[in-house]
């Protein structure tokens, strides 16, 4: 066995410590921290208190089937890590799987999904859906809009603030971009009520607009929803998740009915 005299013992600790205070340090969560950190998929005390439901427990996808479909795309969207991920595929109206919407109806909600994009990322979330045959989803949907604001402002120039992030598409824009950075998860939220209609993103009211109201038929008559006779005529209707194309991952999807 080797002796250290006590010089050497002093040396040797010296440069000991000197190593371990070099090295990068690892943060380690705490019990309390782990106990206090986000459950995905699961509802809260508070949330089953309300009469929340799950449209997505992290593993199935037994609520949801395709848009005009009997069941859930075999390509296009994949489950992975708790989350819905629609692939990219660069087919923008369609992409590889179509639509998804939930098979139960809705009239009265309060709906709540977690989505976070990648660069380029459009995509949007559906209510008020109805399946009409050879028709499109956004025919007869009224969409919240999921988009990278950023990169489109600056490739389409003719972007308006109504295609931007947590908008009513195409009747009213956002004043604000509460969007988080590209890759971190944002949560969108929508209430409606009767014909009353509210879209936050991150907790911020992004719009607010009555359906069928003075104001709102004008918005109507002067955009593209005017050659469509089917859009928003229905005050029940599937909720969508949109595929344009893009990636997107979804999480943390509930609803309570109001």
């Amino acid at each position: 066995m080797l002796k250290l005299n006590s010089l050497s013992f002093l040396i040797l600790s010296t440069l000991f410590l000197a190593c371990n205070n070099s090295a990068p340090s690892v943060e380690v969560m705490s019990a309390e921290e782990a106990i206090k950190a986000p459950k995905h998929n699961m509802l809260t005390a508070a949330e089953k208190e309300a009469s929340y439901t799950l449209l997505f427990d992290g593993k199935d996808v037994s609520q949801w089937r395709g848009y005009n479909k009997e069941g859930f795309p075999e390509r296009g969207w994949r489950i992975e890590n708790g989350e819905i991920i629609c692939e990219y595929s660069g087919e923008e109206e369609a992409g590889y799987g179509g639509d998804i919407i939930t098979k139960k109806k809705y009239k009265d909600f309060d709906l709540m999904v977690d989505f976070a994009i990648v660069d380029t990322s459009n995509s949007g979330i559906f209510y008020l859906v109805q399946e009409i045959p050879e028709t499109p989803i956004f025919h007869s949907a009224a969409e919240y809009q999921i988009l990278d604001d950023e990169t489109y402002k600056v490739t389409y120039p003719g972007l308006t603030l109504a295609q931007c992030t947590g908008a009513n598409y195409g009747l009213h824009p956002q004043e604000v971009n509460y969007s988080k950075p590209i890759g971190e998860w944002n949560t969108a939220r929508i209430v409606k009520k009767g014909n009353d209609v509210q879209h936050f993103l991150n907790d911020s009211l992004v719009v607010s607009y009555t359906l069928h109201s003075d104001d709102w038929e004008k918005r109507r008559l002067a955009s593209k929803f005017v050659e469509w006779p089917s859009y928003a005529t229905v005050d029940v209707g599937h909720i969508g998740l949109q595929d344009h194309g893009h990636r997107v991952r979804f999480r943390n999807v509930k609803v309570r009915e109001l």
